[in-house]
């Protein structure tokens, strides 16, 4: 059986993110995606439970896929769920970079290969970064994110949509 591991922020979890899930789940017989206590990115709009389920809601439609959060080594991660594969969205090539070099030092630690899957040019410009700043300023990213993400951040900035 192949499972794909996505790794991931996913602070907020939008549409490139939902894209890649989707087209993983073509290619491997389960997915898991693992929403990330990242360290190294700014405080999170949303904490870990919150991500969690906002990207079970927006997957619900996907059968083979769970969601788990973690806030560990990933490497360590990928062999509990018997990942035998990373999976990396790519938007543009200046993400192709560091996204290299991890899949370098997680081939090195652990023999798991990445997969990287280039996103659509229709998602290619959607950040989370960028949807957290435009959200808490009171912009409208409905468009960009699913439905159970967009309810969610309307909750949090109401003078949003």
């Amino acid at each position: 059986m192949t499972v794909a591991l996505i790794p991931g922020s996913f602070d907020p979890f939008h549409n490139g993110h939902l894209e890649i899930v989707e087209r993983a789940s073509h290619m491997f017989d389960e997915v898991v995606v693992a929403a990330i206590r990242n360290p190294q990115k700014s405080e999170a709009m949303f904490d870990l439970d919150e991500r969690r389920d906002m990207i079970a809601e927006s997957l619900a439609h996907l059968p083979r896929v769970r969601i788990v959060s973690i806030a560990t080594l990933l490497v360590n991660v990928a062999k509990d769920v018997n990942a035998t594969a990373i999976v990396k969205g790519l938007r543009a090539v200046s993400d192709f970079e560091s996204e290299l070099q991890m899949a370098q030092m997680n081939r090195s630690l652990s023999g798991i290969e990445t997969v990287f899957i280039p996103t659509s040019s229709s998602h290619s410009f959607i950040a989370s970064r960028l949807l957290r700043e435009v959200a808490r300023l009171g912009g409208n990213v409905s468009n960009f994110v699913p439905a159970p993400v967009a309810a969610r951040l309307a909750d949090k900035f109401p003078g949003g949509k």
